[in-house]
């Protein structure tokens, strides 16, 4: 038993936030971003809540897949932070949308959604669901220190969801998740409260990247990731009609296109009008390309994503 997908769908803030904007915030200016990142702009929330926009995706996907809420047996929402600390973004979701059925998150930051994807496939292989929602949704603008350029400039707010459902045919091919537990590179504190028994008062604090680190551990760990999944498939790297990644930055997929050998043309972006999205960037990407009519039946897609943990999660389907 495998599982397809069958309904996609995005929900973006309305406000565009850019890089002109944003040089009169901060030292910075669009050359400057641009050819650091290759972002052009971002959306951030204003007066919409990400719980909402998650609830939006995932109702616009639901719709595209034919089925109606009550047919959803399970919702898997992934983010680093919903609306709320509890319940979960997926709770809010269900009943936003009138589903009846189990929820839960997952964090594990920008792989959030390929995780959720191989979580799906283990439940729908098991017999436990047959209709399973996963919603991206990330508020990134929330996270960040506004007066910070290093950080800053990287991240947008959006939400991606899909819906994926029990085939008799076999379209993921593969599904690989890692996590080496090293935090220093990207990490955010989530501080101690105001519990009067800590000695050590740690406040909430704002993201916190080393830049290269993150860029040197993205380009080499995702490159052999996607090298090793298409040796064990045995499918040549000229093959794959998209390698469709996580959107951290530019430079970064232009990193992994070297090294695998392969043109841009295969690398599809919207970072530069999104900025990073987190775990919501692959799916958004996935339903823009779905929109435009970029994938055929019978396309060989690679997804690969990267994020604080750090954690890896890496996917091989073939399009129905």
């Amino acid at each position: 038993m495998g599982l397809k997908i069958i309904g996609t769908g995005r929900k973006l803030p309305g406000r565009i936030v850019s890089n002109d904007e944003l040089a009169n915030l901060i030292e910075t200016d669009d050359e400057w971003i641009t050819s650091k990142t290759g972002i052009k702009s971002r959306r951030v929330c204003t007066n919409e809540s990400i719980n909402d926009l998650a609830a939006e995706a995932g109702n616009i996907a639901i719709k595209r897949s034919g089925l109606k809420p009550s047919e959803i047996d399970l919702v898997i929402g992934t983010t680093v932070s919903g609306d709320y600390v509890t319940p979960t973004l997926s709770c809010d979701i269900l009943q936003k949308i009138g589903a009846n059925c189990p929820a839960f998150d997952i964090n594990a930051a920008c792989s959030g959604f390929i995780y959720a994807l191989d979580i799906a496939k283990a439940y729908i292989n098991s017999g436990s669901a047959k209709n399973i929602l996963i919603v991206s949704a990330e508020m990134m603008s929330r996270m960040i220190n506004w007066t910070d350029r290093n950080t800053c400039i990287l991240f947008g707010d959006g939400a991606g969801a899909c819906v994926v459902t029990k085939s008799p045919g076999n379209t993921v091919k593969y599904t690989k998740l890692t996590a080496d537990g090293t935090t220093e590179p990207l990490y955010q504190r989530a501080g101690t409260g105001n519990s009067p028994f800590v000695s050590k008062k740690l406040e909430h604090g704002f993201v916190q990247m080393q830049g290269q680190d993150v860029f040197k551990f993205a380009v080499k760990t995702i490159g052999d990731e996607i090298q090793e999944a298409l040796e064990k498939l045995d499918i040549a790297a000229e093959s794959v009609d998209y390698f469709i990644l996580h959107q951290a930055n530019k430079r970064i997929i232009d990193g992994i296109s070297k090294r695998l050998k392969q043109p841009t043309e295969k690398f599809p972006i919207n970072i530069d009008k999104y900025g990073n999205m987190s775990s919501a960037s692959i799916p958004v990407l996935l339903d823009e390309m779905i929109c435009d009519n970029k994938i055929k039946p019978g396309d060989t897609l690679v997804f690969a994503g990267f994020g604080a943990g750090l954690t890896t999660g890496t996917c091989v389907i073939v399009w129905e």
